[in-house]
């Protein structure tokens, strides 16, 4: 119990620290990707769809609610007021990490109230990469989900303080993949994804990866908040941006579904993540700060203004839909043209 209290106790700092470095001025990767304006987009705003796919499932929305919180009485109440948000909106909501209420079953009614308050909306459930089949079963079982999202966090772990040092993950999402019946997505959780570990993960079958890069919710500067010696400072910057993710995934060789997060501040971010090869983007920072900071009305408002202004942008473009978008044309600043060039990356 004294575990699960301490467990609980993390949960908390974490929304408490992901808010107190949040930065509505801050700058990353998507600054220094540009369309090129189109001053005849030839269209009229009827003729625009902003749908996707996840694996099969047919969505409206391009972006959803991603992974944020869990485990304790107040994260289980602004899990409540996410899934009020989804519902209120029609987009899809991702669970927090469920591990904490595997291992502690009286925490399960903190994660429930995301189908309680969503009832008909789609739902991805969430566990870490060291769990097995059953586990993964229980998770989706735990809140009904639709979908299952299995992130990998090494960078986090090195620098939790009560975090793992044993990382072999591959055999246990192969395991989920070949024996849970819902779709399954891999997720970083912020630190990007190389195309070699992209390539890793599709060569088991993995259909979905979200390769959730740097430049938004930093769990390195979270977790070294939470040690003593606060010793951990120098691996601030680490790993590669949501944008160099998103490149990366260019050059792996499957065709593994890529999804984005990490660091979207905007729709412009968003409709910039699926130009460059998102099939979907998940939102988190932006959206834990709206809330925390109003209502789930004032929320959703937000998110229904965001999906207007993406449609808005595929207008402005000449985009009938993500397809078409696919085609127009972006240039980089020289950062990310460097960056190409010594990963050896031809778009």
């Amino acid at each position: 119990m004294a575990k699960a209290s301490q467990q609980s106790h993390r949960k908390d700092e974490h929304v408490f620290l992901a808010e107190k470095f949040h930065d509505d001025d801050r700058r990353n990767d998507f600054d220094h990707v540009h369309f090129i304006h189109n001053s005849l987009p030839e269209l009229d705003i009827d003729q625009v769809s902003i749908g996707t796919k996840l694996g099969n499932d047919a969505l409206r929305s391009p972006f959803y609610i991603n992974g944020m919180t869990g485990g304790s009485p107040r994260t289980g109440k602004i899990n409540r007021q996410l899934a009020e948000i989804a519902a209120l909106t029609g987009i899809p909501m991702a669970s927090g990490s469920q591990t904490i209420a595997l291992a502690e079953p009286d925490l399960a009614d903190t994660f429930k109230v995301i189908r309680q308050y969503n009832p008909s909306g789609f739902v991805l459930g969430n566990i870490g990469a060291g769990h097995g089949v059953e586990d993964a079963k229980k998770a989706i079982a735990m809140i009904d989900a639709n979908a299952l999202e299995i992130h990998v966090n090494a960078a986090q772990e090195i620098v939790m303080p009560e975090g793992d040092r044993e990382y072999h993950w591959l055999d246990n999402i192969d395991q989920i993949v070949h024996h849970v019946d819902v779709p399954i997505i891999v997720k970083e959780v912020g630190f990007g994804m190389s195309r070699e570990s992209i390539q890793q993960l599709a060569e088991i079958g993995v259909k979905m990866i979200d390769v959730s890069g740097r430049g938004g919710t930093n769990f390195i500067k979270i977790e070294n908040e939470r040690r003593h010696e606060k010793d951990f400072g120098f691996m601030s910057a680490w790993g590669q941006s949501t944008v160099q993710s998103l490149l990366e995934a260019h050059s792996a060789d499957t065709d593994a579904q890529i999804i984005a997060s990490g660091g979207v501040r905007n729709p412009l971010d968003i409709v910039k993540s699926l130009r460059l090869g998102a099939s979907a983007v998940g939102v988190s920072g932006e959206i834990l700060h709206s809330l925390l900071h109003g209502d789930p009305t004032d929320t959703a408002a937000m998110i229904m203004s965001w999906l207007g202004q993406i449609q808005d942008l595929l207008l402005l473009l000449g985009a009938r839909n993500l397809d078409e978008l696919h085609t127009k044309d972006i240039y980089f600043d020289p950062e990310l043209v460097n960056y190409l060039q010594q990963r050896d990356i031809h778009l």
